[in-house]
């Protein structure tokens, strides 16, 4: 059993991690009987931290927003700076901090008293950034999307197709994915009974809510990055290849966005990439312009593609060659 310090702690994260608990769950996380629980419940309240219970069948305890910041976190000019800079990380283009600055966000803004809520909105609405590449997502939308798949509600939104036609959708959110460019749902799709990557730029208006689910094991054993990577790499292109790059895992990486192919180890020296494009062409020359050694394991279609692609090249280096040799003046022997 944890020490009484280290349990609230614990019981903490817990009521900050999701929305609600019953008190049976809590319990049992903690390991620990009904009567220490409500004991914690009553010290954290102490403290300054807002905690909500309800009685009943259906009662349990949940995380609140209080008058004021609960104490030894953040003041309230340290909680607004903290928020506007949380959303304006979580869709930059600075590797690594996307997600990490979603997931805080969402416990910052979970107990932000809703005088701070409201100039936390108004401070990014005045805010200009500069332009970058790539579509724009609404922190406030990422963070509802974020908030969901913890907490296991459904969702409802309007999404549109790369054609700009709308369908309703209704689906049980799992998580969300950053591949550098782009921010992506990856959903339950209850319509299709099937899972679905949504891209959320594309996303219409603001997700209504619907009732809890049960999670259901998410594909790719958990690893929502690499299940996003093979579904926008190859399954939604008509020409799909695997080719083998001679280097490292971490080194192919470096050179192949997520969003591009997905990487498989083979062993120390070698890696798997599969990926897709919508023409043969456009796919031979981005796999060329990846600056590593390959072999193309299929189609033969590739293989014969860049045979003739090579023997055009050499055709023209050939013939270049020539011209300036031609051009070159001749040396009198005196």
């Amino acid at each position: 059993m944890l020490e009484t310090s280290a349990r609230l702690l614990r019981l903490l994260s817990l009521l900050q991690a999701r929305r609600f608990w019953s008190g049976p769950e809590l319990a049992e996380r903690l390991e620990v009987t009904d009567r220490t629980l409500r004991r914690d419940i009553d010290r954290l309240r102490n403290l300054g931290y807002p905690v909500d219970a309800t009685s009943g069948v259906a009662g349990g305890y949940q995380l609140g927003a209080g008058a004021a910041l609960p104490p030894l976190l953040l003041a309230d000019d340290e909680a607004l700076a903290v928020a506007v800079a949380l959303g304006t990380a979580a869709g930059s283009t600075v590797s690594g901090i996307e997600e990490a600055a979603l997931r805080a966000l969402v416990k910052l803004e979970r107990v932000m008293p809703p005088r701070l809520a409201r100039r936390v909105q108004a401070l990014r609405a005045s805010i200009i950034p500069f332009e970058r590449a790539g579509p724009t997502v609404e922190s406030t939308l990422l963070a509802a999307l974020a908030s969901a798949s913890r907490e296991h509600v459904q969702l409802g939104f309007k999404y549109e197709d790369r054609a700009a036609k709308a369908t309703d959708r209704w689906v049980e959110p799992h998580g969300l994915v950053h591949t550098g460019y782009r921010w992506y749902l990856v959903a339950w799709d209850t319509k299709r009974a099937d899972f679905r990557t949504f891209r959320v730029d594309r996303i219409r208006g603001k997700p209504s809510t619907g009732a809890p689910f049960v999670p259901r094991p998410p594909p790719e054993s958990g690893d929502l990055r690499a299940y996003v990577s093979r579904s926008l790499s190859s399954s939604v292109y008509p020409v799909q290849a695997r080719v083998l790059i001679h280097a490292p895992l971490q080194i192919a990486a470096q050179h192949v966005s997520p969003s591009a192919g997905f990487l498989e180890r083979v062993d120390a020296e070698t890696c798997m990439l599969s990926t897709g494009a919508h023409a043969l062409h456009t796919l031979a020359i981005w796999i060329s312009l990846i600056g590593l050694d390959f072999d193309v394991c299929d189609p033969p279609e590739l293989v014969d593609y860049l045979r003739d692609l090579h023997q055009r090249l050499s055709r023209t280096l050939r013939a270049k060659q020539g011209k300036q040799r031609r051009a070159r003046p001749a040396h009198s022997n005196r």
